[in-house]
């Protein structure tokens, strides 16, 4: 039986400064949300939405509210803080498929957030299911259910200047890539997870997951810095989806945002220019 997860959902970056952040990811060229804030929670973001996948910008506006281990994240950094996974069934289907590989999914736990439009406030909300980090080794990882998704996906929302039509990935920095192989087996099944001397690639849908300890990654992409003090196991870059690498070139280099262009012919923006993300452009 499949495992009812269709790809990456979102990846979620935690910040310090939410509307800085949001200065900062339009300046590298991607159009965002209104601010949405969690209900009953401390915590608020801006979304850069893609047809089927986003990026999530959290951050904090009460700490005296509930705020979900952002705040304890904060503490050692910004950056990519977790990943969630869409699922390809409805949720008792995806259960049932996860309990079939004799994993333990969590029952199905509400979230809602009141986004302020022009025209009044509307709220989408979720379903999240999660796993034991065991299952998921190396990645803080959930699954999530849009109940509401026509709120989330409007035209002018889709549209970025730097030419990015999506995600197509992420890189897991870990202290031993080859452990994940049969954890991630059982999850996904083993034709979806390939292996090379460096690297443990996940194909979840269109999107794949590569893990490396930080010294591969460094071979790998040796004009790279991922800087010596970044902490395993980590998200530290993700990857997107472009059209044109000429527009996406030329939007950056006018913005004069500093990348790297890399032998396999991805573009880099460095993490300092994202709030601790690697961009990879390719």
């Amino acid at each position: 039986m499949d495992n009812g997860i269709a790809g990456i959902d979102h990846v979620i970056v935690g910040v310090r400064d939410l509307e800085s952040a949001r200065r900062g990811w339009e300046r590298l060229g991607f159009t965002l949300s209104p601010r949405g804030r969690h209900i009953g929670q401390g915590t608020a973001n801006y979304c850069i939405m893609f047809p089927s996948d986003y990026v999530e910008l959290l951050g904090i506006v009460d700490p005296n509210d509930f705020l979900h281990r952002l705040d304890a994240f904060l503490v050692g950094r910004e950056g990519l803080m977790a990943a969630a996974f869409a699922p390809a069934a409805p949720l008792d289907e995806l259960r049932a498929a996860l309990l079939s590989r004799r994993l333990h999914p969590s029952e199905p736990r509400p979230l809602g957030r009141r986004l302020e439009l022009p025209e009044g406030a509307v709220e989408p909300r979720f379903s999240l299911v999660s796993l034991p980090a065991e299952e998921t080794p190396g990645l803080d990882s959930f699954i999530c259910a849009h109940l509401t998704p026509e709120l989330m996906r409007r035209p002018e929302w889709l549209d970025h200047p730097n030419g990015v039509l999506g995600l197509s990935g992420i890189h897991v920095l870990v202290e031993n890539a080859a452990a994940l192989l049969a954890p991630y087996d059982r999850l996904f099944g083993i034709q979806q997870v390939t292996t090379t001397d460096a690297v443990v690639c996940v194909h979840v849908g269109r999107h794949r997951i590569l893990f490396s300890t930080a010294d591969d990654f460094s071979t790998m992409y040796p004009k790279l810095d991922i800087g010596a003090d970044f902490p395993l196991p980590g998200i530290a870059a993700v990857e997107f989806e472009i059209g044109s690498r000429e527009i996406t070139a030329g939007y950056l280099t006018r913005r004069q945002v500093p990348f790297e262009e890399i032998p396999e012919g991805s573009l880099v923006v460095p993490a300092r220019e994202a709030n601790g993300v690697m961009l990879f452009f390719s």
